[in-house]
């Protein structure tokens, strides 16, 4: 291990460690829950939490974590291969890890999406029943987005503030594109702006149709999940062990043999 071979396998080796608890985590990451299991214990939690100075700050994503992988890639294969051709390939690892990693989606952002989906088809059934009980559709909106809270309330709201502005349905519900599941709640909003048909129905439809899309998704992704597990072990803790375990071993033998 004293060898730059052996650095260079211990380097390597921690770094698939790392990759692959990484990995692991990321597949064993617990579903978004929706508005309503959120609303069990919310209102004792607020008053609780209100009664702190301290304010818990918004998670933000690393930008370091792409660059140190990279440097410690590169610095593995230039530790292993110590050479200029060595040095040319280390380079180029650590260049393509880190644009390989700037282009993966942030956990956070995944995360905000998950739980959009998961409080979508909640906030259509609300969005109805406030249709049914008379409130014109901007208002229903925001009043929403303002009791659901989170990543989609910010975006109810800023929905209803654009139709209460006088945009367009296609314009204002834009601010959903990046949900597909949201396609068919706009494409019933357009419609029925377009030809004056009635919301409300349309939108419990939608509501239901969505709850049942929500709930094969998540049947496909318990089964998906079940399979991609085996994925960290043999791609990055196996290879883990034969470069801090094997390797050094095998090399140390053929160069006392050779």
């Amino acid at each position: 291990m004293h060898t730059p071979t052996g650095v260079a396998c211990a380097c390597g080796a921690a770094v698939l460690q790392a990759a692959g608890l990484a990995w692991t985590r990321r597949l064993l990451r617990p579903g978004a829950r929706s508005a309503v299991d959120r609303a069990v214990g919310r209102f004792t939690a607020r008053r609780r939490l209100s009664r702190l100075p301290l304010r818990r700050p918004v998670e933000q994503p690393s930008g370091r974590t792409p660059w140190l992988l990279g440097t410690a890639a590169g610095g593995a294969v230039i530790a292993l291969l110590p050479s200029l051709a060595g040095g040319v390939l280390g380079v180029v690892v650590a260049g393509g890890t880190v644009a390989v990693l700037r282009r993966m989606e942030p956990a956070t952002v995944r995360a905000e999406r998950e739980r959009a989906l998961a409080d979508l088809p909640w906030a259509v059934d609300l969005i109805g029943a406030a249709l049914r009980a008379g409130a014109p559709l901007d208002h229903a909106v925001l009043s929403v987005g303002a009791a659901l809270d989170g990543p989609l309330g910010i975006r109810l709201q800023r929905i209803g503030r654009s139709l209460r502005l006088g945009a367009t349905a296609a314009e204002a519900w834009s601010h959903l594109a990046d949900l597909p599941p949201a396609g068919r709640l706009v494409a019933a909003v357009e419609r029925s702006s377009a030809n004056g048909s009635a919301l409300a129905g349309a939108l419990h439809r939608c509501a239901d149709d969505l709850r049942a899309d929500t709930a094969v998704r998540r049947q496909a992704g318990a089964q998906r999940a079940g399979v991609l597990i085996v994925l960290p072990l043999g791609l990055c803790f196996l290879p883990a062990f034969v470069l801090a375990g094997l390797v050094p071993v095998v090399l140390a033998v053929l160069g006392e043999v050779l």
